[in-house]
This record gives structure tokens, sequence and C-alpha cells, in this order.
């Protein structure tokens, strides 16, 4: 039995949490849940959005499967995803996108996985003011040589384990000379180690562009904390959205799963949600935990699920609700 901090989240976290735990149970995967809090409704009721007794149980069990969490916008808490990433040291942050069954899509045969790196780049929160006025600002962004050898290496060491054959670094080393530069630097240094993979570097508006013309040329993309969180998003858009969408964060200790959607507090209750993204988060972790054969079985039940109109929620463009979705796929798991 394997002991899981759940994490219910904010909005339609609730509801797309209770579909997946259900479709875990069905399918008899060994996992005890151990319920935890977080985001805002943490933040309403103690003040305080990352309750340590949420810390701590992550700290003892080592994985986590949370669902989305609110962030105020331009003010408040910083996001909680970002504090819970650098407190757990959970560099690497992996999204797989390919192109699903009864998912309508521009492409027809995506299939790559980004590797972000999730603890310094732009998004270390080291911002000031310039001037007493405040009409200027001022981020600053931190790349090391240790941090961009361990996610390439994540990167490359995924190739080998998941039978992939390429693996793409990208950065803006014509202009971002000495962040960027190091990145791209350690890249090509640790690539030798891996002579079995093909690599290549790409400057990241090319990758954008090229994502969006023929995304059949990129297996496994690596790159920085804010390039990442742009291309693994408009990787997601090339095969349906965010809505399915897995995502893990993984360090050396410890492994949080998430959906890498919003917390949607505008359908909460209201039997839309999509619990899809989670879902397939739950089988990233089923995977970590040994648990292959439960999540392949999952998989394929989701698989005959997402082509049936009457099953499928509304954002796939169906007319079933979190409940018919739930109840068809454990069907199709029989």
């Amino acid at each position: 039995m394997h002991d899981i901090v759940l994490i219910k989240g904010d909005g339609i976290g609730p509801e797309i949490t209770d579909s997946v735990t259900e479709i875990l149970a069905a399918a008899k995967a060994d996992i005890n849940w151990i319920p935890a809090q977080a985001g805002m409704e943490a933040f309403e009721k103690n003040g305080n959005p990352l309750p340590d007794e949420t810390v701590e149980l992550i700290d003892k069990h080592k994985v986590a499967l949370k669902g989305p969490l609110t962030t105020p916008v331009g003010s408040g808490f910083r996001s909680i995803n970002v504090a819970l990433r650098q407190r757990f040291d959970l560099y690497s942050n992996i999204r797989p996108v390919r192109t699903l069954p009864g998912v309508p899509t521009r492409f027809e045969s995506v299939d790559l996985v980004t590797f972000r790196e999730n603890t310094q780049g732009m998004y270390i929160g080291q911002e000031r003011w310039v001037d007493e006025a405040r009409t200027t600002a001022e981020s600053v962004a931190i790349v090391s040589r240790d941090a961009s050898e361990r996610i390439i290496r994540a990167a490359f060491d995924y190739a080998v384990k998941h039978g992939r054959k390429k693996v793409s670094l990208i950065h803006k080393a014509n202009i971002l000379k000495y962040t960027t530069g190091l990145f791209l630097k350690v890249g090509q240094e640790v690539a030798v180690d891996y002579p079995e993979i093909e690599f290549n570097d790409m400057i990241v508006d090319n990758t954008a562009m090229q994502m969006v013309i023929r995304p059949e040329i990129f297996d496994i993309i690596v790159t920085t904390n804010l390039f990442g969180d742009i291309l693994s998003d408009l990787a997601s858009g090339l095969v349906g959205g965010l809505g399915v969408t897995g995502s893990a964060n993984m360090g050396d200790q410890h492994a949080i799963f998430e959906a890498v959607h919003g917390s949607a507090p505008d359908i909460a209750g209201q039997g839309k949600a999509n619990p899809t993204a989670l879902l397939i988060s739950a089988l990233m972790m089923l995977e970590h935990i040994g648990q292959v054969d439960k999540a392949e079985k999952i998989r394929k039940a989701l698989f005959r699920t997402l082509p049936d109109k009457s099953a499928i929620t509304g954002d796939l463009g169906g007319i079933g609700s979190t409940r018919i979705f739930t109840e068809a796929l454990i069907r199709n798991m029989r």
C-alpha cells in the first residue's frame, strides 16, 4: 500500500480529484490517500495558503497528487505551485502530450515530452522597483551549471528509459548569452554522454513556430523555466488543450503530480469539469510508484471513453458531465 498525499485544490479541484480517486479505486490501485490542504481554501481558513502540516505530510510520504490551486493575479500570495517546487527541489517539470482518440486537433501524430527546469530562471521571484515612483521594475533570472545539468540529464535519461530517439534543447543564447548560453553549453557537454540519442538545439522563437507547423519533428524538449512554461502550454494546445495534459514535478526525493489547468471557479460545482488532465497526471504517478499495469488499464479505458460524445464534458465537444465521464470510464475498464 502506497501512502499518497492528496490535495484536492480550489474551484473544480474537489470534483476532479473525487473522479480520479474513484477511477483509481475501480482499477484496484494500491493507494492509501492522505488528505491535505493548500491554496485559497487553506488561506481563507488559517491565513496560510501552504500550511506547515501539508509540507510535513509531503516530506514524510514523498509523493502527492494535487488538484488546481487558485493564485491571485497581481497581488496576494505567490504561486503555491512555485513554492512547492522550490521547497522540495522539484527541479524537473515533465509534461507529455500526445494526440488522443476522439479529441479533435489540427494534428494527428503529436507525441512529445517537455522537460522544464523548475527552480531557477525568471521564476525565482527576485523582483524590485527601480524607482520610488514605481514606474520601472526589474526581475533577476538565475541559471546555474548544476541546475542545468540535472534537468538536461533527466531529459536524456528519460529518453533512454522510454525508447525516445531525440532531445531538443531550447534556448535564446543569441541574445541571453550568459544565462541561456550557459544552459546550451551544458547541454552540449551532457549530450556527449548519450551518443545513442540524437541531440539538437533551437532558438525559442523558432521552436514556437516549428511546433505549430510540424510538431512531429519534436520528441523530447528540454529548456529553462520561463521558456518551458510557455512551450509546454503551446504543446498542450497541439493535442486539445490543458484539459487533456498531465504533469509531474520531480525531484531526487519527492514528486508531485498535478493538473496543469486552472481552478475554473466559474464552473465549480456544476458538473462541467473535465477530469482528464488530473487523471493523466495520476497515471504518471502510478507509473512512478511501480503500478504500471494499473496505469495501462486505466489509459486503455480512457482511450475508449474519449471518443464517446455522450460521456465526455462540454470542453471536449461532448454532452456528458464529470459524473457521467467517471462512470463511463469505469465501465470501459471492465
